[in-house]
């Protein structure tokens, strides 16, 4: 083969390699370095094996995919029985926004029939559980004590180990893994926005903190679930991760993602996170805020925001995009001064935090909306802190898997 020849071969090869690497089939890359990371569910020749001769209940989203094809369909391609799908807030498909009710149904792509597990049914009954063996669990975190994603997988697994039916986490990174922050949540603040005494952000994957529910015995009656973890490959804590798939309608990117752990303790407050634009949890502010320079006006968004916080009304605040674009996720902490700056400069502070008590649910205990009233230092409130952080680092310490 002459010289020319040869060339154009390497180049069709490289153009192949090229190409091959962008099917949906392959695994994704780390945006830190080009270390291949492999998710759980793309180490299909772990689990597909234990799936065999199983019926299978996938609980998951639009989050669950392996490359860019939807886990289920990859499944079914595969022969796998799949039996049902069980799906958590936001719906099977992922286009509800944050608290609508979520109804079981179908599924209109395959067929399969659809069991919510949010509003009044959060837990899967036993009967819901008669035909299964196995539920394939693959949704996507983002490392928050008040994404109510952990909290799903918490009823599911009680409801498992009920019925002795088998829980397989398929392993995905967690965006927020890096760091550990915020306040511990008190037995007494328990709710689905906060069932277990961990900090806001508690640097674990989805499926390390699944370990850490049946190994703390948090379910009920001290029950333990027969678990099993298909561990991520290539990943450490450190690991930068922007998820191919949006989690939840308002979490669009990878800024909005970096912000929430900040900026979701508003939602139990009388301000904005820009729920109604194009860019929700990337700003704070209100009507009538005494200082910022941003404006945005929320408007009704279907299947994103119906009925927003201040809808139709100009808000006074902060667009925190290019904050969160230049490097937040390097911080490795919570950002306090949006909370203390905005209660600082409310006209009307006896109505800043919402009546019914949504504020200290996210926080987990009541004494962070004290602290603010009283005019506590950010160094103060997090000295507060440091004592159950401590003694909880110590109980993660026995549950992570990666570096």
């Amino acid at each position: 083969m002459n010289r020319k020849l040869l060339l154009t071969a390497i180049s069709l090869m490289v153009l192949t390699v090229a190409c091959a690497q962008s099917k949906p089939s392959e695994p994704s890359v780390t945006a830190a370095s080009e270390t291949v990371l492999r998710t759980g569910a793309e180490c299909m020749e772990r689990y597909l094996p234990l799936l065999e001769g199983k019926r299978v209940a996938v609980c998951g989203n639009q989050t669950s995919v392996v490359g860019k094809t939807h886990l289920v369909d990859t499944l079914l391609v595969r022969d796998v029985n799949i039996v049902k799908l069980l799906c958590p807030e936001h719906g099977f498909r992922g286009q509800a926004e944050a608290g609508a009710t979520i109804a079981s149904g179908k599924d209109p792509l395959t067929g399969l029939p659809v069991v919510s597990l949010y509003g009044k049914n959060k837990k899967p009954t036993a009967e819901q559980l008669q035909n299964v063996d196995i539920v394939l669990f693959d949704l996507q975190d983002v490392g928050c004590r008040f994404y109510t994603y952990i909290s799903t997988l918490h009823y599911v697994m009680e409801a498992a180990a009920e019925v002795g039916v088998k829980v397989i986490v398929l392993d995905r990174p967690n965006p927020n893994g890096f760091y550990v922050d915020g306040p511990v949540l008190e037995p007494q603040y328990k709710s689905f926005v906060g069932m277990h005494p961990v900090p806001v952000v508690y640097g674990m994957t989805i499926g390390e903190y699944a370990r850490m529910i049946n190994g703390e015995k948090w379910l009920a009656n001290g029950a333990k679930c027969d678990l099993e973890v298909v561990q991520l490959e290539g990943y450490t804590h450190k690991t930068r991760y922007d998820l191919p798939v949006a989690p939840s309608p308002n979490l669009q990117t990878a800024e909005a993602i970096f912000l929430y752990p900040s900026l979701c303790f508003f939602e139990g407050a009388n301000i904005s996170v820009g729920r109604g634009t194009d860019r929700p949890f990337e700003m704070f502010g209100a009507p009538g805020l005494l200082s910022g320079d941003y404006r945005f006006v929320p408007q009704a968004i279907p299947g994103v925001s119906e009925n927003p916080p201040f809808k139709g009304q100009e808000c006074r605040g902060y667009s925190l995009h290019e904050e969160a674009e230049n490097g937040l996720y390097r911080i490795g902490s919570l950002n306090l001064s949006y909370l203390l700056a905005a209660y600082h400069n409310y006209p009307d502070k006896a109505n800043f935090f919402l009546k019914n008590n949504f504020f200290d649910k996210l926080a987990g205990t009541d004494q962070l909306r004290k602290q603010i009233v009283e005019g506590v230092s950010e160094e103060e409130i997090r000295a507060s802190w440091k004592p159950g952080l401590e003694k909880f680092k110590e109980i993660r310490g026995k549950y992570l898997l990666y570096e």
